[in-house]
């Protein structure tokens, strides 16, 4: 990306209001290319994307295993702190290839390799550097899916067969080989499921598909995080139900919105009037999820164990104990 960047703002002589000028003419869209309102006409549509882009981050499954890897919260602090500055600044250099493929392969090419233009970014690499990038772009793409799939499928299978299998269905009798073979054949699961899945979105711009993830994970998993870490009270119960009512709202509008449900054809999944008008669940979704910890938290008859948040924090804090 850092290398296309430089190639695209080099072509517009590294100059930014030069690149801006030619943007105006560059999309069928014209001088509102560069306008708001062009993906989302309602404005509670861009502060629910963005909500959910913010908190997301802190909730996504494949990000938080990423904190087994360091041993104390000082090391885990820093870590995060380096890759926020190298997220930021990949988030940055992503406009530099949405204007470059705008600019120098054009709406008609991207629509014609695909009409949901998906293959933007490997196109542009084509056209900047040939075949050379162009495959190179393709095998990093290709790396990277696979980075977070292996990520996803391996936190899905360990919280399968260490969360629910040995301690809900077993009540913790479950042998060290149960929960080996049942992680592996949740592997299979999940793997088969998402492929099923992804075959419905062949024809669809699969961006969109980043932020209702996004939108999930901070509705169903980012209020048991914040209250586990700062709510002394919370308990067990709070955490379930916060999370089954993060995650039921947000799947359930999810279903229901215009991703799902559109009048024109191949525009989504099914045809038909969205009853859910915002795209992103966010907005509506992440309050309730902590709106059901909370809930659950007081009207549940457990009490919260003192010395389970007060070990929490010392392992968070000082690493000791940590497996």
């Amino acid at each position: 990306t850092f290398i296309i960047s430089i190639i695209v703002f080099a072509k517009f002589d590294f100059s930014i209001a030069k690149m801006f000028h030619e943007m105006k003419t560059a999309t069928p869209l014209g001088e509102a290319f560069l306008n708001p309102g062009n993906k989302f006409k309602d404005p509670l549509d861009t502060i629910s994307l963005n909500l959910a882009l913010v908190l997301g981050t802190a909730g996504l499954p494949h990000i938080l295993i990423r904190f087994f890897t360091v041993k104390d919260a000082p090391t885990a602090r820093k870590s995060v702190v380096y890759a926020t500055w190298i997220i930021g600044l990949f988030y940055v250099m992503t406009i530099f290839l949405g204007f470059g493929a705008a600019a120098f392969v054009g709406y008609d090419k991207i629509v014609a390799a695909n009409p949901a233009g998906n293959m933007a970014a490997p196109l542009l690499a084509e056209a900047l550097g040939g075949d050379f990038l162009f495959a190179f772009v393709s095998a990093v793409a290709f790396a990277t899916i696979l980075a977070v799939v292996a990520g996803l499928v391996l936190s899905a299978a360990s919280a399968f067969a260490h969360d629910f299998y040995s301690h809900i269905l077993r009540r913790g009798q479950a042998t060290e080989k149960e929960q080996m073979l049942a992680a592996r054949w949740a592997s299979v699961g999940v793997s088969v499921l998402s492929i099923l899945l992804a075959l419905f979105a062949q024809k669809m711009n699969v961006a969109f598909l980043v932020s209702l993830a996004f939108a999930v994970a901070a509705s169903a998993n980012l209020p048991t995080i914040v209250f586990t870490i700062f709510w002394r009270r919370f308990n067990t119960t709070g955490a379930i139900t916060g999370m089954l009512v993060g995650l039921i709202s947000a799947l359930v509008l999810v279903f229901f919105s215009p991703n799902v449900w559109s009048p024109q054809p191949v525009a989504a999944i099914f045809v038909g009037e969205p009853l859910f008008k915002l795209a992103n669940p966010g907005i509506i979704s992440i309050p309730l999820g902590f709106i059901g910890a909370i809930v659950g938290t007081l009207v549940s008859s457990k009490k919260s164990d003192e010395k389970k948040y007060t070990e929490i924090v010392v392992k968070a804090n000082t690493g000791i104990g940590r497996v």
